[in-house]
């Protein structure tokens, strides 16, 4: 955002046509003690060139994912973007961050996000996809409310099995926002509105739904599935059993980017579709009866009363789901299968040669990308101790216990190196 500096007159207008005599007038309801006492512990102002020398020094100090072996996942995964995505999405016709609202100058990017919508529901095996949400946190969060407010008469959410750690904290303070909502681990009471499954879960290993579905059926809550790897639906079965599939769309388009922006999905059966929360593309025609794309469905509260608005949730991922959409195209349905595959073969690799270290088990029997290690040091120190080295062991749990990721980026010397420096601290 450009800096745009005010006069001391443009200033003294202001302050005037709004009734202030200073700008401290403004901050009148602060209380005293808030404010600091003389100048801020900060530096002085510098130039552009001397900010961005700063900045850089900073940056520097990052070890990304490129800079050697890496095998952190935890919920977001390092894979190949191709260069076309970059070039695709920021084209005239499609860069914009968010949703427009006059379709008769926008069909290039309603266009784009109607086929973002496909592809999730295609890939969920959902009748329906909304337009993107901000990430798989919030997706699951929403998804909750959701059922809620279709079983208005239950009070419960059932976690059923190990949800991401970061999704849960972000369900219990949705949650705690309804002092009548409570949220528990087990399996679900006549009183449950819905049931959240992760595949694979936290630990990597991933579930049929079959017991759910049941569990579902007998008590009337709604099935919510959780994706927090997507690429894994190139191998593992759409959750087409779900009422509801929501999570993370990270891994197809779009990068790390050292924690976001990322890109939540959203899905669920046609008949929910008026409580999804967020907006919809639609296919229409227009006056010459040719073919185009419109918002069909907006029950935000930026639109609609607020009492009667789904979510509060005011945007969506244009740009993230741009770049998703331009990836899955370039993919095609063999080359994201064949995606997947090489992802799990990369990690089946890397099981079996830190299974052969002493010591160090494989706890998962099935894994798509990722799964949990038990090592004969604290998981901390060894992640630790491997970064001073150059290397990217994994994501530390509680203890002994470590979560370890491959994907396509992952080489053989990569996997070498990291089990010659394993052997070498452990």
């Amino acid at each position: 955002m450009r800096y745009l500096p005010q006069t001391k007159n443009s200033r003294a207008e202001m302050l005037k046509a709004i009734g202030a005599k200073d700008v401290d007038a403004l901050y009148v309801d602060v209380p005293k003690e808030a404010f600091i006492k003389g100048l801020a512990d900060l530096p002085n102002h510098m130039g552009e060139l001397e900010v961005e020398r700063t900045l850089s020094s900073y940056a520097n100090q990052n070890h990304a994912a490129p800079d050697g072996p890496f095998f952190l996942g935890a919920g977001v995964y390092y894979h190949h973007i191709p260069s076309t995505v970059d070039y695709i999405i920021q084209r005239s016709e499609f860069l914009t961050a968010y949703t427009p609202y006059q379709p008769e100058i926008a069909q290039g990017t309603l266009t784009a996000v109607f086929e973002f919508q496909t592809f999730i529901a295609q890939l969920t095996g959902q009748d329906i996809a909304n337009a993107s949400m901000y990430d798989g946190a919030t997706s699951t969060a929403e998804a909750a409310l959701m059922a809620l407010r279709i079983h208005k008469k239950r009070s419960k959410v059932c976690v059923g099995n190990a949800l991401h750690p970061d999704y849960r904290a972000v369900l219990d303070t949705y949650m705690g926002n309804h002092d009548h909502v409570s949220v528990f681990e087990g399996e679900p009471d006549d009183d449950t509105a819905c049931v959240i499954v992760q595949s694979p879960d936290f630990f990597g290993k991933p579930h049929a739904y079959d017991k759910w579905r049941k569990l579902c059926d007998e008590t009337g809550a709604l099935l919510i599935v959780v994706i927090n790897e997507i690429v894994s639906l190139g191998l593992l079965p759409a959750p087409d059993v779900a009422d509801i599939v929501c999570g993370e769309a990270q891994s197809v388009g779009v990068p790390m980017g050292f924690g976001g922006p990322h890109l939540g999905f959203f899905a669920c059966r046609e008949q929910f579709v008026r409580q999804m929360p967020g907006r919809l593309v639609g296919e229409t025609v227009d006056a010459d009866g040719r073919r185009g794309y419109v918002l069909t469905l907006n029950t935000r509260e930026q639109h609609i009363r607020r009492e009667k608005a789904t979510s509060n949730i005011c945007t969506n991922q244009g740009l993230m789901a741009l770049a998703f959409t331009v990836h899955m195209g370039l993919l095609g349905e063999g080359g994201f299968h064949r995606l997947a595959r090489l992802n799990h073969e990369a990690a089946c690799k890397l099981a079996d040669a830190v299974a052969g270290i002493d010591g160090v088990s494989v706890e998962n029997e099935t894994f798509f990308n990722e799964f949990t290690v038990t090592l004969p040091k604290d998981a901390k120190t060894v992640v630790e101790t491997l970064a001073d080295k150059g290397i990217i062991a994994g994501y530390a749990l509680d203890g002994n216990k470590m979560l370890m990721a491959a994907t396509e980026m992952t080489t053989d010397e990569h996997i070498a190196e990291l089990v010659t420096a394993l052997k070498e601290v452990l």
